[in-house]
């Protein structure tokens, strides 16, 4: 392959992936500048593999990145602060009180059952590419995801999150 041909269609994947990435990277770590710190490494590494990369897998390939990336940072910082303001406001949408309310609740778990509960919800990836991702079985996502939910229930006083 031409190296223009590659960094073309990275220039292209970058154009139309950014965006949903730093949605991922957001629910992940629950901060702007954090997420687009991760989103970036993202890129960066994805950049240095591109020419090898199969196209059919380069979506599943960038989503394990951004959640290694996470892990990473969450055992290094081993704390997160919650933020004094609201995120920036998607158009249209779920009540915004209700966004920052399950924002707070997923805050509230560890970041191996954070990262289960944004890529099976938020990302609406099956079981077994969760767990994958993760480097876990599919029983531990099911598990993990569970408890989560449970827990994210409680700190929405009851609130519903089920998949439906």
């Amino acid at each position: 392959m031409v190296r223009a041909d590659w960094e073309d269609q990275f220039v292209e994947y970058f154009r139309v992936r950014a965006q949903p990435l730093r949605r991922l990277a957001y629910s992940l770590c629950g901060d702007w500048h954090t997420a687009e710190d991760l989103v970036q490494l993202t890129f960066v590494r994805l950049y240095r593999r591109w020419p090898g990369i199969r196209e059919e897998s380069v979506d599943a390939y960038a989503r394990q990145i951004v959640v290694n990336a996470f892990l990473t940072h969450r055992r290094a910082r081993r704390r997160e602060s919650l933020m004094a303001d609201p995120p920036e406001r998607a158009t249209g949408g779920a009540d915004p009180t209700a966004r920052l309310a399950v924002h707070r609740a997923l805050a509230g778990l560890g970041p191996r059952q954070r990262a289960a509960v944004v890529l099976r919800y938020l990302e609406d990836l099956p079981v077994a590419e969760v767990a994958t991702l993760l480097g876990i079985s599919e029983g531990t996502v099911k598990s993990q995801t569970a408890r989560a939910i449970q827990s994210m229930r409680g700190a929405l006083d009851g609130a519903a999150l089920t998949k439906e």
